[in-house]
């Protein structure tokens, strides 16, 4: 796909929503429209031929429309990174919880946190994430063995560095990892996989829930330690939300 397409696409997931009330789901102080750059764009268009290509042999994604494949998977996707790890414009103050933003790197935020995506499939959110943010250190779990091998394809194409990609389940893996953020999205076994998510949680560690309305009871009661803020609507969905827990440090 032209990447001047998968922008124009890719609009309302970066675009700030004005809001009187300045609540977290509206405009940050300071904050901009984001604008991916020429690589980044290229970068997505060469990741949905991979994924088109992959699909005919394995069942990555229902989804088989290129544009829908922006929207709903990198769409969703770049929504979350937009709210992990804002940008702010040069002119700006900088807020000072923010603590990643270096105005001499195109206003991406430099972060080198270590981020891990429980069940990435196909690579979603994290990998878009990692394109968005690309001074953090990504782990995908992905328990396929035929995902993995895809996300190992797609890391290589896309010469991104920093990728571990472990091959088994969040609940099998050794302990003491942990991880500043956390992503789960559109898993199988979401009941069982979530207090695993969570337990890779540094402390003060977030966990970003990409979920249907009707699973944002179960998150809440199912981990009641997080201090959850508001769902975040995603964009050109009737029940889709982004949901940020942030673990409590320990005292």
């Amino acid at each position: 796909m032209h990447p001047a397409r998968i922008a124009e696409l890719l609009e309302p997931f970066l675009t700030p929503i004005p809001n009187d009330c300045h609540s977290e789901s509206g405009r940050r102080a300071g904050e901009e429209p984001a604008v991916l750059s020429a690589t980044q764009l290229q970068n997505i268009s060469t990741y949905i031929d991979i994924l088109l290509r992959w699909n005919a042999r394995i069942n990555l994604t229902a989804i088989r429309d290129p544009e829908e494949i922006v929207t709903r998977h990198f769409g969703e996707s770049l929504f979350a990174a937009r709210h992990l790890f804002p940008i702010y414009p040069v002119s700006s103050t900088v807020p000072s919880v923010v603590k990643d933003f270096d105005p001499a790197n195109d206003r991406r935020p430099t972060t080198n946190g270590q981020v891990a995506d429980v069940g990435s499939g196909a690579g979603f959110p994290g990998i878009p994430i990692k394109l968005w943010a690309p001074n953090i250190a990504l782990t995908l779990i992905e328990s396929n063995h035929k995902k993995a091998a895809f996300l190992k394809e797609v890391a290589r194409s896309l010469t991104l560095t920093n990728i571990n990609i472990q091959n088994t389940r969040a609940e099998d893996l050794p302990p003491g990892l942990s991880f500043d953020v956390v992503t789960l999205r559109a898993v199988e076994r979401f009941v069982e996989v979530l207090p695993a998510a969570a337990r890779l949680l540094a402390p003060s560690g977030r966990l970003a829930l990409l979920l249907g309305s009707s699973q944002l009871d179960h998150a809440h009661s199912s981990l009641p330690n997080l201090s959850w803020g508001d769902p975040l609507p995603i964009p050109m969905s009737k029940s889709r939300s982004l949901l940020i827990g942030q673990r409590e440090p320990a005292q």
